[in-house]
């Protein structure tokens, strides 16, 4: 039996450009891609906290360092610069790799920078 599981998240990602003339994708940081382990040119899926749109792209590398977030393509027209996006990505896992399953979360600060990373999301309380 396979599971689908949350692999990557970047938690509330400032959007700093949204290019509609670029050819697709959304560019993310080196340095976030290495430390959340997205691929370059993985699929992920988008939620933008500030206009609800939800969508998917690949992501592409974006200058290390930059703490670069950009919206290209058609989706320039679902996230705008300064929007706060959640950035996902989901893996296939096995039985035997759930036993040691773990995401890579990366909570990102009110200005854009990196605020701190976690291996789980909190239990949400009523």
């Amino acid at each position: 039996m396979h599971a689908i599981m949350l692999k990557a998240k970047l938690h509330r990602a400032i959007v700093t450009h949204a290019v509609l003339d670029y050819e697709g994708s959304c560019a993310i940081d080196g340095e976030w891609l290495d430390l959340s382990g997205i691929r370059e040119y993985e699929q992920i899926q988008l939620y933008n906290v500030d206009n609800g749109e939800r969508f998917t792209t690949y992501a592409i590398r974006g200058e290390e360092g930059s703490k670069i977030i950009s919206v290209n393509g058609a989706a320039a027209h679902k996230a705008g610069v300064g929007h706060r996006l959640i950035i996902c990505a989901y893996a296939h896992y096995s039985e035997a790799e759930l036993a040691n399953f773990q995401p890579r979360v990366l909570y990102m600060g009110a200005e854009g920078e990196l605020s701190h990373t976690s291996n789980a999301i909190p239990v949400q309380v009523a």
